[in-house]
């Protein structure tokens, strides 16, 4: 059965989508962007600032579904630069310490909100 997922938390969908859709014990989450959802803009600073700010939102999805970190087992990493990647690599790093999981990342030739990362993923129980 189809459980949409939606929590203040995370920024509301700029489109026909939902934040998050669980399934059978499988959570997808829609490709977050770097924006604040007290603010609704996207977080100042470069791609380390807007990487956190991508993954606390994905960690926000996850905990209002009752998934964690630990339970993400693929993510596709949107770059607007790969110049980028290194850094962003540092940062989420930080939030998939240990059995990270499956990943895939690639250049785009701009994303939304002049974003320079956006992130989907993946979650299992």
């Amino acid at each position: 059965m189809k459980k949409i997922i939606h929590t203040p938390k995370a920024p509301a969908a700029v489109g026909p989508y939902s934040q998050g859709v669980e399934v059978d014990g499988t959570l997808y989450i829609s490709g977050q962007v770097p924006v604040d959802p007290a603010t609704k803009k996207v977080v100042e600073g470069g791609i380390s600032e807007q990487t956190a700010r991508v993954l606390e939102n994905i960690g926000a999805i996850l905990d209002e579904a009752g998934y964690a970190y630990s339970n993400v087992v693929k993510c596709t990493c949107l770059l607007s630069d790969m110049a980028n990647f290194v850094a962003m690599n540092q940062v989420y790093a930080r939030y998939f310490p240990d059995d990270q999981p499956a990943r895939a990342a690639f250049a785009v030739k701009e994303l939304p909100l002049g974003a320079l990362v956006e992130i989907e993923a993946i979650a299992v129980k």
